[in-house]
């Protein structure tokens, strides 16, 4: 579990990346990327920074890329802005979780835009044994 100060540090870091990647890394590699999440150790030594990127399969290779080549620059910025006496080492890892609620929103309503069926067995009769009917 992590303390309150690691908690903080991760959002602040999640939000000091962001910023950084619109208005600092000039990298034509990076697209359209969100830092989703961020996880740092209790001794504040390593974030674990987990972000999507919007594209093809190539795009997102791309933007991995081009994160990995500007981790020392955002290393040394991020250390800097939260004023922390060692830079957290970085690690980029891109959250899948997005794309998986995606699917299952596209299943839900894939589910729910299906007609019904005509077999009148598969519905209740009106005024049979269904406690709410009563």
């Amino acid at each position: 579990m992590q303390g309150s100060r690691p908690a903080r540090i991760a959002d602040q870091i999640r939000e000091e990346l962001g910023d950084l990647v619109t208005r600092g890394v000039k990298d034509p590699g990076l697209g359209f990327v969100t830092f989703t999440y961020a996880k740092v150790s209790a001794d504040l030594q390593v974030a674990h920074v987990y972000y999507t990127a919007l594209g093809s399969d190539r795009d997102k290779q791309a933007t991995a890329r081009a994160l990995e080549r500007a981790t020392p620059f955002l290393r040394r910025q991020v250390a800097g802005r939260l004023r922390l006496r060692r830079a957290p080492e970085l690690i980029f890892h891109y959250d899948t979780n997005v794309e998986r609620i995606e699917r299952v929103e596209a299943l839900l309503q894939q589910i729910h835009d299906e007609p019904r069926s005509a077999d009148p067995a598969a519905e209740p009769e009106a005024g049979g044994d269904d406690p709410a009917d009563r």
